[in-house]
Parts: structure tokens; sequence; C-alpha cells
């Protein structure tokens, strides 16, 4: 038999607690076929990579993020608000919001994950001043080749309802339920190795009504879909919480039927220990945000103690206008110095924090048997590692600690369902350039730093 990709002279990260050092591993038909020591037979294979002793890893799965913020990275007027204060400076302009800004961001979005690590991400798409986006959004995944979990995100609360938004990016009920199901029906594949997938993500307690709740989990129900959503992520929605519902966040996450093993969260940093062990016991999981929370300055989850009491923890990226980046790499990294300026210095390994960058975003998206390890049968999502010369001198002894503790570390080759499309830290997609451009076009006009009229813009 002869396989598809052969990768030799590696260090492979095949799962926690399984690693080859020296070692070689065979693709087929977008699947690990098999791997083995270099001094075991290899199969034939039309293509063979040598890694040159670096890392191989399962690609980093993300669990959280908002690929249209993007459009706002940095942005001055907002760079030093908290969460709230952030989020009342940039709903207007992302107000202006439409089909192709949306595809653009979500192209960058997803090349600069590939570029730090990440094989499959999902997105939280929960403004829609305009119909399509995530139509949009599925078109640039399959341009590129990426492994994509889009969640239908909403709101129905404006400031008009005493939420945060402007009327213009909130929608009605029954409209955001429609194009729930549309969506499904469009987009959504179940089948195993699936490269597009549907979840329900009402934004946050606070911006969506009740109904939406309660139906997103009915909906989730009848067609066997994820569901994602913020939680006790600021005080201000315990406060939110406490003066609208008479009880905290975690308790009408419960209250509305979200409390299932269908269930994951982001930041999570606000819960008390009974509602963690709650929740972990009821099987939701959660996505930390370590750099995002860390900018922000509103606190981080407790993620070796979530982990401890037995909920399973992923890791996102969040939006890029907070993090300003999309490394997860980066995220990862956090991770561990997050945990151990914590907890201390026994508290936490970098195998902890890549299982987390791993495992742990697989659990959250529910693909823990396919995704977020190299076993054989397991979908052929892997990244090779690279790392100056320079930076790795003197690091003999541990490859995968080297990996976060040694910086920076990019990812040299991505592998996605088989394909390359990283080659050598570089993004093989001919028309980046060209989306590169109108990118900076649409962040202008989104930054309302030029007005580019509609019937002048091209795609």
């Amino acid at each position: 038999m002869t396989v598809d990709l052969l990768i030799t002279d590696a260090y492979i990260y095949v799962d926690h607690g399984h690693e080859i050092a020296g070692g070689w591993i065979a693709i087929k038909d977008g699947r690990i076929h098999s791997h083995g020591q270099d001094a075991q037979a290899a199969p034939q294979a039309h293509r063979t990579i040598s890694a040159h002793g670096q890392l191989v890893t399962p690609g980093l799965i993300n669990a959280h993020h908002h690929m249209y913020q993007n459009l706002t990275r940095s942005y001055a007027p907002v760079t030093n608000g908290t969460l709230f204060e952030w989020l009342q400076g940039l709903y207007p302009l992302w107000a202006g919001l439409d089909e192709e800004s949306v595809y653009l961001s979500t192209f960058i979005a997803m090349v600069e994950l590939l570029m730090g690590g990440c094989t499959t991400s999902m997105d939280h798409m929960y403004v829609h001043p305009k119909p399509f986006l995530i139509d949009a959004q599925f078109r640039a995944a399959r341009e590129i080749g990426f492994r994509f979990h889009a969640t239908r995100g909403s709101m129905t609360r404006s400031v008009e309802d005493g939420g945060l938004p402007p009327a213009s990016v909130v929608q009605d009920e029954d409209t955001i339920l429609a194009d729930s199901e549309r969506l499904v029906a469009k987009f959504h594949d179940a089948s195993p190795g699936a490269m597009d997938r549907v979840a329900l993500a009402p934004c946050s307690l606070f911006s969506v009504s009740e109904r939406i709740m309660r139906e997103s989990a009915m909906l989730a129900d009848k067609h066997d879909l994820r569901l994602h959503t913020h939680l006790a992520e600021d005080p201000d929605e315990d406060a939110y919480c406490a003066e609208i519902y008479g009880c905290t966040p975690t308790e009408y996450f419960e209250r509305v039927g979200w409390a299932s093993p269908r269930s994951w969260v982001a930041h999570y940093i606000y819960p008390s220990s009974a509602e963690i062990d709650r929740l972990a016991h009821a099987g939701v999981c959660t996505a930390q945000c370590p750099c995002s929370n860390m900018m922000i300055g509103g606190g981080s989850a407790d993620a070796m103690d979530l982990r401890r009491r037995g909920m399973r923890v992923g890791l996102g990226c969040d939006g890029s206008a907070s993090t300003d980046h999309a490394s997860m790499w980066l995220e990862t990294r956090m991770a561990l110095l997050l945990g151990r300026f914590r907890h201390g210095p026994h508290s936490m390994s970098a195998r902890d924090a890549l299982d987390m960058a791993t495992r742990g975003g697989a659990a959250c998206l529910g693909r823990e048997d396919e995704l977020g390890h190299l076993r054989p049968g397991a979908c052929a999502d892997l990244v090779i590692w690279k790392m100056s010369d320079i930076a790795l001198a003197g690091a003999l002894t541990d490859p995968v600690e080297a990996w976060l503790r040694c910086a920076p570390a990019v990812a040299g080759t991505t592998i996605v369902n088989g394909r390359i499309l990283v080659e050598d830290g570089v993004p093989l997609m001919s028309s980046l350039n060209d989306i590169l451009r109108a990118h900076t076009r649409e962040a202008r006009r989104i930054q309302r730093l030029s007005e580019v009229a509609p019937e002048n813009r091209t795609g």
C-alpha cells in the first residue's frame, strides 16, 4: 500500500502520554494511517517530508473566536476600556458588517490561525446587521480548506431593551430561529471527518431573551447540535443576572436547559466552586481565553482547577479586537504561564497546556474521537513546528517543554484533512495578497477612517 504523505525524522506528540522520539507518521485519504519509530519500516508514500528532528503535534483547536473583529484590531478609542466599555465602543462600528467584510475577515482569520498551528476553529458570529454573513464564512473556509465549526450567534436585546448593542445589530427571535434552521440544513455535516459544522450560540445571557436560550436548546436536541455562549465572564454579568433574573449566571444557564453535554461556554471566570462542580457533572466544557482576559484585565478562568473538578477545558483566541492576534500557539503558551503564575511551578506543564489546546478543544466541539490526537484513524490535521536554531540552542532534553518555553514558535507545515496549507511557514493561498488589500479597505470603512461607497467596492 502506498500512502499519500509520509513525515519522517520527527518527534511526534501522538496523544497525552504517547510520544515517539525519532519517528514517522503516515497519512492516507485525509486520515492518520500509521506511525512508528524510524527504525521500523514505514510505508511507501507519494510524497515524503523530513521534519529534521522537529516537533510534530496534532493541529491545535480554537474553541472560542470572533473572526470579524480583526477588522477593528487595536482600535484606539477602546484599547484601555473594560469589557462593557469595549463592547459599547465597537458595536456601532460592527453595524457596518456585510457579506464581503465578513468573508474577508474570516479568510484572514483562518490563514492567521493556520500560521499559528490551528487546524480547526469555531467562530462565534453574533452580530448580524445583514443576512447571510455565516454563508460568507463557509465560502472562505471552503476556499482555504479549513475545518470550520460556525456557530449561529444572536442578540435580541438592544440598548432600548436594556442591553448593550444598538438596534441595528440585533434581530427578532423568529428571524434568528428561522435562520438557524436554514444554516443547519445548508451547511451542517454530521458525518465523520466533516469539514463544515454548525452550532447554536446566543451571545450571552444579558443580550438575548429567555425564549432564544430555551428554543436554541430545543433546536440543538432536534438536530443533535452543539450549544455555545459566553458565561460568567464579568462581575457586571453577575449584577445584571441578579437584577433581571434573581439568580447567578450559572443558575440561569441551568434554568433555561443548557446544563448538558451539548454545551461549551467561553471564559467562565466567576462561578462558585459548587457551580463548577454542577456543570462539570452535567458534561459542560469551557474555553479559556488567556490573552483576551489578561488584555481586558477582567480576570481569567482557573483552568487547572476546572480540570481538577472534572470539566474539560479548551483554549480560544477570542476576538481579535481584544486579543489582537489569532495565534493558538501564543494562547497555549499564555495558558501555561497563567496557570503557573496562579498555582506555582509544580501546577502545570507544557503537556497540560498542549492537552488543553488539542483534546480539550476537541471536547468542546464534541469531536474527541477524531480530532486533537494523532492515533491511527484520526483526521489528518497536524503541524510540524518551526523555531530558529538560536531560540532552541541548549534545549536538548524535552522538545514539548521547549516548544512553549523557547520562543517564538510558528507552524512550519500545517496540514488539514491531509492537505498541506502552510509550507515552510508560508500560506499556500494564491489569492492572499488580494485578500489582504481588500481587508485593509474594509477595515478602514468599518473604522470610519474613510468612506467607501458600496458600488465602488469589489470582492
